[in-house]
């Protein structure tokens, strides 16, 4: 058994959940078979994302992403909750900042078990989501998964959200074999950094159900982003109204697309579910 062990926290958000290892005082060297191996459900710990908390020059914090299959993405709205807990509970204050890989995230942690996330400006630009081929109008693209004269999805929403997403809007979201299309559709030749693949159902103009396969995890309990995503694809197409609630197979989130600055925020719970330690050989610190 080793001697030297790093600890963690198991974290989930709406059943999403997270090992947050906290990387401030010595950074971490993480490949990404050392990334499959903890996030491993039998013989490892087991998670969706692997989370680092690290130090940042312009936030409280500097939050770095790892995916089940080991690949580092550059956002997950469901982590952010959760670390800004960690963070306002370390440092006194209900207001904190996250930064990621591409933008600073603002946290409001009112103290009642629900984070704010402020999760940005989503970017709808073809080229922001980015796609491989150029469309005008990114509400609904060229895009079907079955038969040609029958398909099973068509024609989604396409929104970068920290991620890309694409976002089937469907009469019944538990029809759909999400589990088959989905690492179809996610490995597609039109997503060059692969996509978040969710079917989404408009049950009133304030609530949306949604399932959501995610890049380099696959079926989860809930996506942050992918809710994010979707209510802003759906005030796009004039389904919904800019405050929705977002029903996940794990619970639901409130998401607002604020109109004032267009941001979107992201409401919902968070839980602290265990603490560890991890073992050095996983997790060994950077040039070791």
């Amino acid at each position: 058994m080793d001697t030297n062990t790093r600890g963690f926290r198991k974290m989930n958000g709406l059943g999403n959940d997270f090992v947050v290892v906290d990387a401030r005082s010595g950074a971490l060297a993480l490949s990404p078979e050392a990334v499959q191996a903890i996030a491993d459900r039998k013989e490892g710990i087991g998670c969706d994302q692997l989370i680092a908390l690290e130090p940042s020059s312009q936030a409280d914090v500097f939050m770095r992403i790892w995916n089940a299959d080991g690949g580092e993405v550059a956002a997950c709205g469901n982590a952010a909750r959760c670390v800004a807990a960690v963070i306002a509970e370390e440092q006194g204050k209900p207001q904190v900042t996250i930064e990621t890989e591409d933008q600073v995230l603002g946290a409001a942690v009112p103290g009642d078990g629900q984070v704010t996330i402020d999760m940005g400006a989503p970017r709808l630009r073809w080229d922001e989501i980015p796609l491989a081929e150029e469309f005008h109008d990114t509400r609904r693209i060229e895009l079907q998964a079955g038969p040609i004269d029958a398909p099973v999805l068509h024609s989604p929403a396409v929104v970068n959200v920290g991620n890309p997403h694409a976002i089937f809007f469907v009469d019944d979201v538990e029809a759909i074999d999400l589990a088959r299309v989905g690492p179809m559709l996610e490995h597609h030749p039109l997503f060059p950094e692969r996509a978040n693949i969710s079917v989404a159902q408009v049950l009133s103009p304030g609530h949306v159900k949604l399932r959501t396969w995610e890049r380099g995890v696959g079926l989860t309990r809930a996506c942050g982003t992918a809710a994010c995503a979707s209510a802003v694809a759906a005030v796009r197409r004039e389904l919904t109204d800019r405050n929705v609630k977002v029903s996940l197979p794990g619970g639901d989130l409130v998401i607002e697309w604020r109109e004032a600055d267009g941001h979107v925020l992201m409401t919902g719970p968070y839980a602290l579910d265990f603490e560890g330690t991890l073992p050095e050989r996983l997790v060994a610190p950077a040039g070791v």
